[in-house]
């Protein structure tokens, strides 16, 4: 039996609800709602002593980090639909793209999401209920992003952002010129990662750089992502988020 832990589809928990939906994964449903700060409630810290979302639950075998469930459900469900290559060369494709959003795309574009959502969140709490929200976050890392989101990031910092979010677009349109998909010609967990962090929600959040010029291929291939069956069942998940932030995010409907 597997059970997600997640929360709305964006981002991480979107990386993890598509390859469950395209592999046609039965798989148990379970909301965290982040707005409420249940991801550092103790019932879910003891599942995940992390405090985040999503979280992969195989038959009591817990699985973390998105890039780290998707393999695995690769190598879990070799029957189901697969979303990585057979061949090492495919493989070894996959894995490049992968490491590159996770180290030099998601946290980039994470930041401007945090600067013009999570600071509205943040800011709207009281001293004293913020200081006590923040104990209960386990991740050092993560206590001090909120305090971040609290007083305001930096400028040069969100400069630097939307600088490697634009060499992140650019790269992308350069291999669409190349390939139908980030890996080669199949559709992998890679085209998955870069859709789920960037793809879905660039022209939100990141509207001056011009992406309807810059990279059409990049936009026809998003478009490509949205009409997957698996996607499109992934994106119609719970949603929650308050509609005065929801635009803030690639998925307002």
């Amino acid at each position: 039996m597997l059970k997600l832990y997640h929360a709305e589809p964006i981002a991480n928990s979107l990386k993890s609800l598509i390859p469950l939906k395209e592999k046609g994964l039965e798989f148990e449903s379970v909301y965290v709602d982040l707005h409420k700060f249940e991801q550092h409630s103790p019932w879910f810290v003891a599942i995940n002593p992390e405090g985040q979302v999503p979280v992969l639950d195989h038959d009591g075998v817990i699985v973390t980090h998105t890039t780290v469930i998707s393999e695995y459900l690769e190598d879990a469900f070799p029957d189901a639909p697969p979303l990585r290559p057979a061949d090492p060369v495919g493989k070894a494709r996959m894995r490049y793209w992968n490491k590159f959003v996770d180290e030099h795309v998601m946290n980039y574009v994470s930041m401007h999401g945090w600067h013009r959502m999570v600071s509205v969140i943040a800011r709207s709490i009281e001293s004293g209920e913020f200081d006590k929200l923040l104990e209960r976050i386990p991740l050092h890392e993560q206590r001090e992003k909120w305090r971040t989101a609290r007083s305001g990031f930096n400028d040069s910092d969100l400069a630097n952002a939307t600088r490697k979010v634009e060499v992140a677009v650019d790269k992308v349109e350069q291999q669409l010129r190349l390939t139908r998909w980030l890996a080669g010609d199949m559709f992998t967990l890679a085209d998955i990662n870069f859709f789920s962090h960037c793809g879905m929600m660039v022209q939100r959040l990141f509207p001056d750089i011009g992406v309807e010029t810059r990279a059409p291929r990049l936009l026809d291939w998003a478009q490509r992502m949205r009409e997957r069956p698996g996607v499109k069942a992934a994106l119609v998940m719970p949603d929650r988020t308050n509609p005065a932030l929801r635009t803030f995010t690639g998925h307002a409907r």
